[in-house]
């Protein structure tokens, strides 16, 4: 947390308004700002297990957006968190590898972004981005005469 960053009393005046920025759909390079512990709770799809609460920046020309990404700890979900880690340089494809979760902060990857339609407790419809896909990161190249 940064030292402007603080918990808010009852009666403390406000004054920032939402950040939040719906990037259109596509690729986007992203860096991972944090990384949380969680549990997911299980649900009709998945049972419960542990939870990667991951915040990834994306910057573009539409601005700036954090978005949140889960990972969850599973077998069931296995080839997305081997894609994240593939994206991440962590991992090379067909590669068995320990997760190093101590590295994935500042790291940098690409994905695929997509706007998910929801209803919200409001009875509102709304928008946000998801993470469709990471892509595998791409090897430098290197130019003859480059080292």
């Amino acid at each position: 947390m940064s030292e402007m960053e603080r918990e808010l009393d009852w009666n403390d005046e406000i004054e920032k308004d939402s950040d939040f920025t719906l990037l259109p759909e596509g690729d986007y390079d992203f860096t991972v700002e944090s990384f949380e512990r969680g549990r997911h709770p299980g649900s009709d799809k998945l049972p419960a297990c542990n939870k990667a609460i991951l915040k990834l920046r994306i910057d573009s020309n539409e601005g700036s957006t954090i978005l949140t990404h889960n990972l969850f700890l599973h077998t069931k979900t296995e080839g997305m968190i081997s894609a994240f880690f593939t994206a991440i340089g962590q991992k090379k494809k067909g590669e068995k590898v320990k997760m190093n979760w101590n590295a994935v902060i500042g790291a940098k990857g690409r994905c695929k972004l997509s706007i998910r339609n929801w209803k919200g407790n409001d009875g509102e419809e709304h928008q946000s981005n998801e993470i469709k896909k990471f892509y595998e990161k791409e090897e430098k190249q290197f130019k003859a005469g480059e080292f």
